[in-house]
């Protein structure tokens, strides 16, 4: 025999699913039923407005109101201005821009056959056909003035070679010069203040430094430690006695 299971304590207060169902049914039927028909309603009226009174009256004002202002406004504005507008371009065109245009065009002609064309003859006949005599004139004498140029420049630079190797030489000399006489004055000083330093001072200074090493260095170190430090300490211990000292 298969034993059924036990209920569960926590379950024995929870209320019935069909109850809660229910409940919910009922909510929704409160709540959402009234807010849907009065959306059903609100939509009805505003198709019932838009067929029997919105649209007429739209088609009514386009028909009757619209369309003939707009009729009024094309025929007695839009077409006039358009009109006038045509005939001040053409006012435009024809009493300024075409004496315009003509009157620049015979500035043009006048200043091109009274000015730049006098100018032109002027500047070809005094100032081109002189220069041009003039150059042909003178190229005899350019040609020898470049070649004379041409010359000096070779001769120059033959001299600054020779400038040069004259300045090298002396250079070199100089220095052989100086040389020698460093080598038969100074450099025996040089060699011989040398050896004295290293045969003669620099033992004796090592002498002396470890004579001083080995006897007033101690010295020094003993008087100090016998003598300076105790005057010091006792020095100190007076001051501190008297209070002169912290």
């Amino acid at each position: 025999m298969i034993n059924s299971p036990s209920p569960d304590p926590r379950d024995a207060g929870a209320p019935p699913v069909p109850l809660i169902a229910a409940v919910a049914r009922g909510i929704a039927l409160v709540v959402v039923v009234p807010v849907r028909l009065v959306w059903e309603l609100v939509a009805a009226v505003g198709r019932w407005l838009h067929r029997w009174l919105l649209a007429p009256l739209g088609r009514f004002l386009d028909r009757w109101l619209l369309h003939p202002l707009g009729w009024l406004l094309r025929h007695l504005l839009w077409v006039p201005l358009r009109w006038l507008g045509r005939g001040l371009a053409w006012l435009g065109r024809t009493l300024v821009l075409v004496p315009l245009v003509w009157l620049c065009r015979g500035l043009a002609w006048l200043a091109r056959t009274l000015v730049w064309v006098p100018l032109a003859w002027l500047a070809y006949h005094l100032i081109w056909l002189p220069a041009r005599w003039l150059a042909r004139l003178l190229a005899p004498l350019g040609r020898l003035l470049v070649a004379g140029l041409v010359a000096v420049g070779r001769w120059l630079a033959a001299v600054g070679r020779v400038l040069l190797h004259v300045l090298g030489w002396a250079w070199w000399a100089a220095g052989r010069l100086l040389w020698w006489c460093y080598a038969l004055t100074l450099r025996p000083f040089v060699l011989g203040a040398g050896w004295l330093w290293r045969h003669a001072v620099r033992p004796v200074g090592r002498a002396i430094g470890a004579a001083w090493r080995a006897t007033v260095s101690p010295a020094v170190r003993w008087v100090r430690r016998a003598v300076g430090d105790p005057v010091r300490q006792a020095t100190r211990e007076v001051l501190t006695a008297l209070g002169l000292r912290h």
